[in-house]
């Protein structure tokens, strides 16, 4: 099989451009968590859902607009493919922060406590829980929402 190097360029510019909405997506949404759940004092699981609100209206708009350029006639069904994808992703993401937080006992974290921060634990879970988020979303994006 021959690899056509114009398409390898074209995907791998695409792979960094959605990995450059991934980090804009992952500051809006853990500023958005941080300051609802450590500073507003929200609970975590309403404070991940805003934020994470925040964060896929971000990157619904840059990924269609910049990263995939899709097409203005499919604007409703992407926007209810990308927003299906992101439950699907989303609710992966909970099972994993619940896991940490409530299987492994890691919400009140303590071998942390050197972090200036309150409620280590639970930034540290939200941290890693993104990066399921995150590959999935990638994977699911790539191949369904914005897929040919």
């Amino acid at each position: 099989m021959k690899i056509n190097k114009q398409e390898a360029r074209k995907t791998s510019v695409q792979l960094l451009k959605y990995g450059l909405v991934g980090v804009m997506n992952t500051i809006i949404t853990l500023v958005v968590f941080y300051l609802l759940n450590t500073h507003a004092g929200a609970p975590y699981g309403l404070a991940n859902i805003v934020a994470y609100i925040a964060g896929v209206i971000n990157s619904f708009l840059m990924n269609r607009a910049w990263v995939f350029k899709a097409k203005e006639g499919k604007v409703a069904r992407q926007a209810l493919l990308f927003a299906g994808g992101f439950v699907i992703c989303w609710l992966l993401q909970g099972a994993v922060g619940w896991f940490l937080l409530e299987g492994l006992g890691w919400k009140d974290m303590e071998m942390v406590s050197w972090l200036p921060m309150k409620k280590p634990g639970q930034n540290i879970v939200m941290c890693l829980s993104m990066v399921v988020y995150t590959i999935a979303n990638y994977i699911y994006n790539r191949f369904v929402a914005f897929g040919k």
